[in-house]
């Protein structure tokens, strides 16, 4: 695999680079609905992500903190796990960099989302 430096100047600090790991290519077809063919990485809303499991879970505060200064350095690199059923998205991962997207204002979080079913969403709620 070759290596290659990506030289990106300040001012396009907020550049947005999408992968799909499905053979779609980003940007064609409604990339915010996961084809069969395997996860997608998209920006979505915070607000569209539901966090089911987070009153049942405590964050680390520190680790949040180093969490928003990497973010507002170089953006977020590992994008968060998300399961859409039926359009809806279920976030189970990720509550650190979700937390720190928050705390900074952040619309949106890049997140790699795969579809699932109700049977699959009831297997994560346990």
């Amino acid at each position: 695999m070759a290596n290659f430096l990506l030289r990106i100047p300040n001012n396009f600090r907020n550049l947005s680079v999408s992968a799909s790991s499905n053979g779609v290519p980003p940007g064609a077809g409604n990339t915010t609905t996961p084809q069969s063919g395997g996860p997608v990485i998209v920006e979505l809303p915070l607000d569209k992500i539901r966090r089911p499991l987070l009153r049942t879970r405590a964050n680390d505060p520190q680790k949040v903190k180093d969490l928003m200064d990497s973010i507002t350095q170089i953006g977020l690199q590992v994008p968060i796990d998300v399961l859409e059923v039926d359009g809806v998205y279920y976030g189970f991962s990720g509550c650190h960099r979700y937390e720190a997207h928050q705390r900074l204002g952040l619309p949106t979080i890049r997140c790699k989302v795969r579809r699932g079913t109700k049977e699959t969403l009831r297997h994560h709620l346990r």
